[in-house]
């Protein structure tokens, strides 16, 4: 591997990170812990993946790191880049996603990543992705503004450009095409990124992954405790289906790990433990639920609120 990457400090950093994300969900949790489940992938490298199930405040959080490489890329990574078509690679990463028991609580996700192509040739090709987003049940404008603050003080040191940059591009891909529905309020998204060279571009990864849980816990900590009753479980129940229609028709994570001959149980495990669908449901006009889809899912400069 070209000795400008060290791919061994990306590696010990997401571990670490994975490691601290799980103390802080279970300490907000309180009574559930993460079980391990370390696994090996035939074509190369491998994983642990942690679940979080059944705790008092989260009902399922999965929080996974894998390392994984081949020696050649999946379509779905090179549809936009057909020079790599052939070429050996390697990916690693943390993925977490946190489905609360609350309906008041929010659902979020979160991960952070690095991809290299032909890493043993004399120009490998490497970028950093990732990001989190946020997908509320019932909204807050003060729970938005904190998550979007945070967004943007995390990015702030590497450009003033980042944040609103990539602010639409999570806009933009967590997006129901077939509902014309955004799934949440967004957050940070970004993939391909290079541009800083590999030390700066690795650092802009680390204050992402680094800002997560504060973005994150505050949200929880205010809402965990909000009742509710049979309603809003209802609603928390439908809208966590949007959620599974975009995991598995439009999340180029899910189709890499997919097609890339990924473990299926820590890829799929970002689905949520309990769903509903009902057939052409529209909330009552003037009601919370119907306040989600006017006020809050449309993009908008939540920083300005």
């Amino acid at each position: 591997m070209s000795s400008a990457l060290d791919l061994s400090a990306v590696k010990a950093y997401l571990l670490d990170l994975q490691d601290r994300i799980c103390r802080e969900l279970e300490s907000e949790d309180g009574t559930a812990k993460f079980t391990e489940d370390n696994w090996t992938r035939a074509e190369g490298g491998g994983g642990r993946s942690r679940i979080l199930v059944e705790g008092g405040v989260f009902e399922k959080a999965g929080v996974g790191f894998s390392h994984v490489h081949g020696s050649t890329l999946p379509p779905s990574a090179t549809a936009h880049r057909p020079e790599l078509v052939g070429k050996p690679w390697q990916a690693l990463g943390v993925s977490l996603v946190i489905h609360p028991r609350n309906p008041y609580v929010p659902t979020s996700h979160a991960n952070v990543r690095f991809f290299v192509a032909d890493p043993e040739g004399a120009n490998p090709v490497w970028w950093f992705g990732g990001g989190f987003d946020l997908t509320p049940y019932y909204g807050f404008e003060e729970d938005c503004v904190h998550w979007h603050r945070t967004a943007r003080d995390a990015v702030a040191p590497f450009g003033d450009d980042l944040y609103p940059r990539w602010k639409k591009e999570c806009d933009d891909y967590f997006y129901l095409k077939h509902r014309a529905e955004p799934r949440g309020i967004g957050g940070l998204f970004f993939d391909d990124f290079n541009a800083l060279g590999f030390a700066q571009s690795f650092a802009a990864l680390r204050a992402v992954g680094d800002a997560f849980i504060p973005a994150y816990r505050p949200l929880v900590a205010r809402r965990k405790a909000t009742p509710y009753g049979d309603r809003e479980r209802d609603f928390q129940l439908y809208r966590r289906g949007r959620y599974v229609e975009f995991n598995l028709v439009w999340d180029r994570g899910t189709h890499f790990g997919l097609q890339s001959g990924g473990r299926t149980e820590s890829i799929l495990m970002s689905l949520p433990p309990l769903v509903s669908f009902k057939y052409d449901w529209h909330p009552a006009p003037g009601t919370e639920e119907a306040r989600l889809y006017d006020v809050f899912l449309k993009p908008r400069d939540w920083l300005g609120v």
